[in-house]
């Protein structure tokens, strides 16, 4: 039984991938035709640093920095790199623009802190400036 159970669940997973694959291809396909682009209504801005911040969206970028920062910015005792948890999002910020015009020298952070926008940035450093220490 378990055996055709597997069986059946692998006969389906080209279908599911396939049906998945086109109905993401189906949506932006117009795109790729030469559509104009989608317009917002007058008067809306719909530049990205406009948008509120997703939490979900946040907490994946946050999540980029716990290798070296731990979880939700809680670094390890004894730590090399400071936690990032309950300091203020002005100072972290700060910190990165640091970072990011190599006024603050690092081993990596200099590359890390240019793959954000300003305002994933912004949204990083308030996230953790939330967190408790």
């Amino acid at each position: 039984m378990r055996t055709c159970t597997i069986l059946l669940a692998l006969l389906a997973l080209p279908f599911t991938f396939s049906l998945s694959t086109a109905l993401a291809i189906d949506s932006i396909e117009p795109q790729r035709a030469g559509a104009p682009a989608p317009v917002a209504p007058a008067g809306v801005d719909i530049e990205p640093q406009s948008l509120p911040a997703q939490p979900l969206y946040v907490q994946s970028l946050a999540a980029t920095c716990a290798n070296c920062h731990g979880t939700d910015g809680h670094a390890l005792n004894g730590a090399s790199v400071p936690g990032l948890a309950g300091r203020s999002a002005d100072e972290l910020v700060a910190q990165m623009k640091a970072f990011r015009t190599g006024e603050r020298k690092a081993t990596i952070m200099h590359q890390i802190a240019k793959g954000f926008s300003e305002a994933q940035t912004q949204q990083l450093a308030e996230y953790f400036a939330a967190q408790k220490r």
